[in-house]
């Protein structure tokens, strides 16, 4: 009898060992889920959401494992992304806080935000005015505005658009120096271009090493707006924003 129970607790124990096997080498090679603590890319992604992130697409770091060991340096299958692309990445300055910010420029891109406007390679780059947008749930409640930015196309890529924020065109980073992206950087900014630490900081952000990017964010697979306590089972329907589940990220 007692080799029979130690035979079912190691076959539990090998069980939980495959399984705990299975889900790391999903997260290193395949999905990844995030959740959004900041209000820094609102509109398009707001506290409370919950979201996966392909590993695959910029191809394979050492950041793409689990507490990112040393093993190896570099991209392995490595791919830079897109101009517009949301992307997960490691902060530079400590390698291991994750952010999540829009890649908008690439390795010898010249960026510059002039009077709120950004500007790419020397030419200012569309806005559309949509109308307000009320802010609520990262700090006071506030009416700001939301613009349609329009990317320029890449070779073989359509133009990327997206809707950004703005409190105002005279914020810290709304006027800044020419930024030159170095070889093997990008540079990235939040769609709420006046509450988001990104890029435009060098001493917090600057350019971001392409080693570093852990992957793009793909659809959102659940989404709380934190109106009901953990206790308050009650109130969780009526907390989740139905709408935004299993909604693309662009």
């Amino acid at each position: 009898m007692a080799k029979k129970q130690t035979g079912g607790w190691l076959e539990s124990i090998k069980t939980i060992v495959y399984a705990g096997l299975i889900a790391i080498g999903i997260r290193t090679v395949a999905f990844e889920p995030f959740n959004i603590p900041s209000g820094s890319m609102i509109p398009t992604l707001l506290v409370g959401d919950y979201l996966f992130v392909s590993k695959y697409s910029y191809g394979y770091s050492r950041h793409s494992m689990p507490f990112s060991p040393g093993l190896f340096e570099g991209r392995i299958f490595g791919r830079l992304p897109e101009r517009g692309d949301v992307a997960v990445f490691k902060l530079p300055r400590d390698n291991a806080t994750d952010y999540i910010k829009r890649i908008i420029g690439l390795p010898g891109d010249r960026l510059q935000v002039r009077g709120g406007v950004l500007h790419l390679n020397g030419q200012p780059v569309r806005r559309e005015l949509l109308g307000n947008y009320t802010v609520e749930g990262d700090g006071p409640r506030m009416v700001v505005r939301q613009f349609r930015e329009i990317l320029p196309p890449q070779p073989g890529i359509e133009p990327h658009a997206h809707t950004i924020l703005e409190m105002s065109d005279d914020q810290p980073y709304d006027n800044t120096q020419e930024f030159v992206v170095p070889a093997g950087h990008v540079f990235a900014m939040g769609d709420n271009r006046d509450n988001s630490l990104d890029s435009r900081a060098p001493n917090a952000v600057g350019f971001i090493p392409v080693e570093n990017l852990v992957g793009r964010a793909e659809f959102i697979f659940f989404s709380v707006d934190g109106s009901a306590r953990i206790w308050e089972v009650w109130a969780w329907p009526m907390a989740i924003r139905w709408s935004r589940l299993f909604s693309a990220v662009r």
